[in-house]
């Protein structure tokens, strides 16, 4: 059976001239990319092997759109023929992935922000045991690494139990051109480490990252401890072991401890038992969705002005049945704000904003296009970020 090319995004940008690869070079075994604002963009990806490579500036889905889908005088594309030509969907597909590598990450390159012993290469040894995880400085580090091919795969941490929602990384899922192929629920067991011998009493300082720090904010204030904000968890074990400090520990996982030679002074530190982060995996080219198993889909749009739109665009899944797990807002950065002219009283300006979703369907599944479908009535801009099995916590 041949397989069509199905883009599942759109750009409304006028052509770009291919602009200068950022500065890349290794430090200490990581990573390292001068972060300049360009990105890369594929250009036509799809169940085809094969994909184009473009630079390209950020993409704007609050630009001013037209029903035609041509370009106007001044060379900008016109981005409503996205969502008004139905054919631009994605099509319901049967196989599960064409992805060559093994299941169990084997000859798999995979970036995660921080260093040996973070959270994030947890993730990414759950979901591929026998991978080469390659850490990063920065998250956006671990994108750009994906689109320069340097790695296979990044792994990025999207919403924790406890903690809520890492909205810098849903920034990051607009700005870039990845596409979600699995997600990861990590049980999250933060340790109290500190150099060997010490005893919890001589503690008086812990370095970890600022999201760790708040999920353990309330265990942290009754011992006394003053907390310090680091990189990564992993970064401070590593700080604390090098350091020499009796009165200094650190909040990282156990395989941390273990790989910078600290001991395990309080396990479970977290104010919440039930501490679990959702990580996302990330990769050039989208996987094909079946109906063998559970999968979820990932979706970022904009809404048309006028009463009740949010309610409509919700409605479209619930009248087909498709449960949605995850909503969450974030205002446009390039246009922040909408006018209301009111003839009596001036002029109203609110937030305009993105809404990125996941609902439990498959783009295999029919009702899944027909939501798609009916949601384009209401949608100024609307992107499939992914579609992906769903994860269980073991």
């Amino acid at each position: 059976m041949a397989l069509k090319c199905v883009p599942i995004f759109f750009c409304s940008q006028k052509p770009q001239s291919l602009l200068e690869i950022p500065a890349l070079g290794y430090s200490r075994g990581r990573i390292v990319l001068d972060l300049r604002p360009i990105r890369l963009e594929c250009c036509a990806l799809g169940a085809s092997a094969q994909s184009a490579i473009c630079l390209v500036e950020d993409e704007k889905p609050g630009a001013k759109t037209s029903p035609t889908g041509k370009i106007d005088n001044d060379g900008n594309t016109i981005s409503r023929g996205f969502h008004k030509d139905l054919n631009l969907l994605p099509k319901p597909l049967s196989k599960t992935d064409l992805s060559p590598f093994p299941d169990d990450g084997s000859n798999v390159r995979v970036a995660f922000q921080g260093i040996s012993g973070a959270y994030g290469e947890d993730a990414a040894l759950k979901a591929y045991p026998n991978c080469e995880t390659v850490p990063c400085d920065q998250f956006e580090a671990a994108f750009n690494a994906v689109e320069l091919w340097l790695v296979d795969k990044a792994v990025l941490p999207i919403e924790n139990s406890v903690g809520g929602s890492l909205h810098r990384n849903y920034d990051l899922l607009l700005r870039h051109r990845l596409h979600i192929v699995r997600e990861v629920l990590l049980v999250v067991n933060h340790c109290l480490l500190a150099l060997p011998g010490v005893e919890k009493q001589e503690v008086k300082r812990v370095l970890s990252h600022p999201q760790a720090l708040a999920q353990c904010e309330m265990a942290l204030t009754k011992m006394g401890i003053v907390r310090v904000s680091a990189d990564d968890s992993a970064g401070a074990a590593k700080i604390v072991a090098s350091s020499g400090r009796r009165d200094m520990g650190a909040i990282a996982s156990a395989r941390a401890a273990a790989l910078y030679g600290l001991d395990i002074l309080a396990e479970k530190v977290q104010d919440e038992d039930d501490n679990v982060t959702r990580y996302l995996v990330l990769t050039r080219e989208p996987i094909i969705p079946g109906t063998d198993r559970l999968y979820k889909t990932s979706i970022v749009f904009t809404l048309e002005e006028g009463p009740g739109m949010l309610f409509k665009a919700l409605a479209v899944f619930s009248l087909r049945g498709i449960n949605l797990s995850k909503i969450e807002s974030r205002p446009q950065k390039g246009r922040p704000l909408r006018v209301v002219d009111d003839s009596n009283k001036g002029s109203a300006k609110y937030f305009d904003y993105l809404f990125y979703i996941d609902f439990e369907a498959s783009m295999a599944e029919q009702r899944a296009q027909n939501a798609l479908e009916h949601l384009q009535e209401y949608a100024r801009f609307l992107r499939v970020l992914g579609c992906y099995p769903m994860d269980e916590v073991l």
